[in-house]
């Protein structure tokens, strides 16, 4: 599990670092591509922010042993 967990976040680094290289080609490439430079923008920062969320509540997850635990003392 440890070895895929690091396959996937360098996989998430390349993305991330392709999309950063993206947005510096469309700057470069001119006014025509301005409606690509905006969408590279757009996930720049939001996709980032998606995983960061995932990742957060991922380790932030109740177990179920838990939630049952808190919809007895709910009931009482």
């Amino acid at each position: 599990m440890k070895k895929l967990k690091q396959i996937l976040a360098l996989a998430g680094v390349a993305v991330i670092a392709l999309l950063y290289l993206a947005t510096v080609v469309f700057a470069l490439l001119g006014r025509e591509f301005l409606n690509w430079l905006m969408a590279a923008l757009a996930v720049n920062i939001f996709l980032p922010v998606i995983l960061w969320l995932f990742n957060y509540l991922q380790k932030h997850k109740k177990g179920d042993d838990e939630l049952e635990l808190f919809r007895n003392l709910k009931k009482k």
